[in-house]
């Protein structure tokens, strides 16, 4: 049987030369299909990804209870001191506790193609580059303490206009000069950063939205936490900085992802009937050619096999030329969502996707095909050809 079905779709392949433009309806059409969804899907793996990189398990985050984002947290000036005094926290080279006082704010901005748009400032203490070694300054300067200035990120930089050392930025409470540009490797590069306690004082805020502090070890966020959260004096949500950005990525995601399955399955049907079309057209054209193999001995299985193999192949074929057309638009491009900045990636796990749901094309659109050519009668299709 393994021979039977060997020799007929060897048979099928080689006739795809004279069935080629009706073999391409299945190729272009899973092609387009699978480019557009890795296209959609390139955008929240881009997400997840930058979100992934933001967070760091040796840190840890503390909001106001009930807060799923920053945004929506409020640290008093009274409880930053008590949350910075707790155990579990790294020390500088001073002795004083790692932990920044964070701030965010929006600011509206140009992009480069002209339309508004808008990105964070955010506010960093005196301890906000020790909480977060991966920050160093690449051009200018870094912001001092109690001026109006601010540093850019490098994404925030390449995706909006007059980001440039020099550049004032304008607030209602003025204009703050970029004096330099720094880099992360995450998230915070489509950010602005300035000092923490100015920019409370300019936007007259009376309140912290976050205080991120280095752990002494990632085992170390237990003994954090329960001192925190036992502390009837506070009212606070403690979690790794990691799982964090985690949680908070895959909120923000959902959607988007959800939305380019939709649209990838509502393709896919189309591609679904091309494939049970020219699968049918060619079960039709190669009739005479199958009747004789089955007159020869040949069995209806093989015949059926090999009418789903070719499927696959075609169906494949474009599920990679698709995959392979998204990752060359989109992967490593530099996009904008909202607020955060960050790289488009259309993954390996992506190529998989984009295979299996070829396959299941396949399978659907050549089963019925694959049916009539292996039960056709071979007198009677001898008879029609």
């Amino acid at each position: 049987m393994l021979r039977q079905i060997f020799i007929v779709t060897a048979l099928n392949f080689r006739s795809l030369v004279g069935r080629f433009w009706q073999s391409m309806v299945i190729v272009v059409g899973l092609a387009a299909t699978i480019a557009v969804m890795l296209s959609m899907l390139s955008l929240s793996t881009g997400m997840r990804e930058a979100y992934a990189k933001a967070g760091d398990p040796d840190r840890a985050i503390v909001v106001s209870k009930g807060a799923d984002q920053e945004g929506q947290s409020a640290i008093t000036r009274a409880d930053a001191p008590v949350i910075a005094d707790a155990p579990g926290i790294a020390k500088d080279k001073d002795g004083k506790p790692l932990a920044d006082r964070g701030l965010n704010s929006g600011v509206p901005v140009l992009r480069k193609d002209g339309s508004k748009g808008f990105t964070t400032m955010r506010g960093l203490a005196d301890k906000g580059q020790g909480v977060r070694p991966e920050l160093h300054i690449v051009a200018g300067r870094m912001f001092q303490p109690g001026k109006r200035e601010l540093i850019v990120g490098l994404g925030a930089q390449a995706m909006f206009q007059h980001m440039q050392i020099g550049d004032k930025v304008i607030l209602p409470a003025g204009q703050w000069p970029i004096v330099g540009v720094f880099a992360t490797g995450d998230l915070l590069e489509g950010q602005l950063l300035g000092d923490t306690e100015t920019m409370l004082a300019a936007l007259h805020k009376t309140s912290y939205n976050s205080v991120l502090v280095r752990l002494t070890s990632p085992n170390a966020l237990d003994t954090f936490k329960k001192a925190l959260t036992t502390n009837p004096a506070l009212s606070v949500t403690v979690e790794r900085h990691s799982d964090w950005y985690k949680r908070v990525g895959d909120q923000s995601t959902f959607v988007l992802a959800l939305l380019g399955y939709v649209v990838g399955a509502v393709m896919a049907v189309g591609a679904l009937f091309g494939c049970l079309n020219t699968m049918y057209a060619a079960v039709s054209v190669r009739g005479r050619e199958i009747a004789t193999l089955r007159a020869l001995g040949y069995g209806a299985f093989p015949v059926a096999v090999s009418v789903i193999l070719e499927a696959i192949l075609l169906a494949v074929t474009g599920a990679l030329l698709g995959a392979f057309i998204a990752w060359a638009l989109n992967d490593g491009k530099q996009s904008m969502f909202g607020a955060m900045v960050f790289h488009l990636s259309v993954s390996r796990a992506q190529f998989e996707l984009a295979v299996t749901w070829a396959t299941v094309v396949a399978l659907l659109g050549g089963i019925l095909p694959s049916i009539r050519a292996a039960r056709r009668p071979v007198v009677e299709a001898l008879r029609a050809t």
